[in-house]
């Protein structure tokens, strides 16, 4: 198996535990899917009170949408 620059990266990602507060959340799904994904975490969590965002996303060779969404644990 060969193994690219970006294989290395989402091994070593994946092993690290950011310890910052947030919780993270990662799909791999079509596009349309993922759109709509991130749409609905995005209004079930609303950046105002939890600072949701879309941390990282790529396209994988088989046309699916990689990507992680995070959010702050609570809205206290």
């Amino acid at each position: 198996m060969v193994f690219r620059p970006r294989d290395l990266a989402s091994r070593m990602a994946a092993r690290r535990k950011p310890d910052d507060g947030y919780l993270r959340e990662t799909f791999s799904l079509p596009r349309d899917q993922a759109r709509l994904r991130a749409r609905d975490f995005l209004n079930r969590y609303p950046k105002a009170a939890y600072m949701s965002a879309v941390e990282s996303w790529r396209e994988l060779p088989g046309g699916e949408i990689e990507f992680t969404m995070r959010r702050l644990a609570s809205a206290d």
